[in-house]
C-alpha cells in the first residue's frame, strides 16, 4: 500500500451542521464541480474543524452507506435552496493525515480505512461505531503537491471520548 499515516491527531468538533448532498450509491463529485456548488457553501463561514476544505461524509444508517458531500456549519446556518442538512451531535474525532501521490485512489479504500482503525487500536483509541467518518480536503495540503508529487488528506473517524 502506498498510503502512509504521517500522524494522527485528536479533534473535536461543536454541534454542526452538514450542508451539501446525500447519495445512497456512493458520491458524484462531477456534479459539484460542473454546477459550482461549493460557491454557493463557501458565502456561509464554515466551522473551524472544516477549515477551508470540502468534505466528503459517510455514516452507516439501518445497516447501509450514507453519503454526502459538502461542508460543515453552525447548526443555526440556512440551508441554501437545493441543499439537504443533517444536524451532528458534538464528536470527537481522530484525524489521520494521510500522504500520498496527488493521483493516488488508494486514498478512497477500505484497505486504508482498515489500516487507520488499526493504528486507532494500537493508539487505544476506540471508534465510534456506526458514526461519521470523513475525508477533508484541506487547502493547501490536498490541493498543492510537494515535491515528490504528493499531498496529505485529512481522514476523520468519530472516536469514544
Amino acid at each position: 500500500m502506498s498510503v502512509k499515516i504521517l500522524e494522527i491527531k485528536k479533534e473535536n468538533c461543536p454541534a454542526a451542521r452538514l450542508i451539501g448532498k446525500k447519495y445512497v450509491n456512493g458520491l458524484n463529485w462531477s456534479e459539484w464541480w460542473e454546477n459550482n456548488w461549493f460557491s454557493i457553501l463557501e458565502k456561509n463561514q464554515s466551522l473551524p474543524f472544516n477549515g477551508d476544505a470540502y468534505l466528503s461524509a459517510v455514516r452507516i444508517v439501518n445497516g447501509m452507506p450514507e453519503y454526502w458531500i459538502g461542508m460543515l456549519f453552525p447548526v443555526t446556518t440556512e440551508v441554501p435552496e437545493g441543499f439537504e442538512h443533517i444536524d451532528i451531535e458534538p464528536l470527537d474525532y481522530a484525524v489521520c493525515y494521510l500522504y500520498d501521490n496527488e493521483d493516488s485512489n488508494a486514498f478512497y479504500t477500505m484497505e486504508t480505512h482498515n489500516m487507520c482503525l488499526e493504528e486507532l487500536k494500537a493508539h487505544n483509541i476506540k471508534r465510534k461505531e456506526d458514526n461519521w467518518c470523513f475525508e477533508r480536503y484541506s487547502c493547501p495540503r490536498f490541493t498543492t503537491p510537494d515535491e515528490t508529487g504528493n499531498v496529505i488528506l485529512d481522514y476523520a473517524i468519530s472516536i469514544e471520548t
